[in-house]
């Protein structure tokens, strides 16, 4: 029998959360090019499908699944239709997040509450509840987006650095409860990456020449470089990584320049 190719997912089920656009759009394509059936989530049914779409055009199977992952209890029912109709999910990639730039000192509490929710909590609802049907099969990747925020102070976003930090701690506990069940749990950490999120940076003339001189590789991340790394976390080969946070950034949080 010929073997099989590494970090082949053929056969393989993938949901990826905020996969419009952006990392969970390069990340559902990368997954897709190795062999996985992908269901791309967000709110807005038809931006979905055009997406989804445009990965058909290009041999991927892909579906949609939309739903708002900050709203726990609509999350979970629409999980459990697709587990429905798929009998399983192999792959969650939990990506979507929200920001809020604010100076630390007149940071709204209320959106200080609303970040670290969307961020942390409404990920660990939605991983835990499709955890709990990787466990019963014995096998599952879950791969979260961490924030090399949650490594590196940076002013203004204090709730994100938050919720980041936590989810990168909730990684190793759940490695710590998971992995006797055949799962893994790891986080990427993205650098700088050129996304909506970061839009309102990409001309900051300041902010780039503070970028250029900051990251060794003087430059933006592309969300290919993130997808790379999800398809390894997602694939068998991955078997013994666990409860790692992966910074894909560049170089920024390995040195001081």
């Amino acid at each position: 029998m010929p073997k099989r190719p590494m970090f082949d997912l053929s056969g393989q089920l993938a949901l990826v959360t905020g996969s419009s656009r952006g990392i969970g759009y390069a990340a559902a394509r990368a997954l897709g090019l190795q062999g996985a059936t992908v269901v791309l989530n967000g709110r807005q049914a038809d931006t979905l499908e055009a997406a989804a779409q445009t990965l058909r055009d290009q041999g991927i199977r892909a579906q949609i699944l939309p739903f708002d992952i900050f709203d726990v209890d609509q999350a979970v029912a629409a999980v459990d239709t697709l587990r429905e109709d798929a009998g399983k999910i192999d792959i969650f990639f939990s990506n979507a997040g929200i920001q809020h730039r604010a100076p630390l000192l007149s940071f709204p509490h209320q959106e200080f509450e609303r970040i670290v929710s969307g961020n942390l909590t409404s990920q660990w609802a939605l991983g835990r509840h499709i955890a709990a049907g990787m466990a019963e099969r014995g096998y599952g990747r879950i791969i979260f987006t961490g924030s090399v925020t949650a490594l590196l102070g940076r002013p203004e976003v204090t709730a994100y650095t938050a919720a980041k930090a936590a989810l990168h701690g909730l990684v190793r506990q759940w490695s710590a409860e998971l992995s006797g069940s055949g799962i893994t749990v790891n986080a990427i950490a993205p650098g700088y990456v050129k996304t909506e999120l970061t839009r309102n940076l990409w001309g900051d003339t300041a902010f780039n020449a503070w970028l250029e001189e900051r990251v060794p590789q003087k430059k933006w991340g592309d969300p290919d470089d993130i997808a790379s790394a999800v398809v390894f976390m997602a694939a068998r080969e991955s078997r013994f990584v666990t409860g790692q946070v992966l910074a894909v950034d560049g170089g920024l949080s390995s040195c001081m320049m």
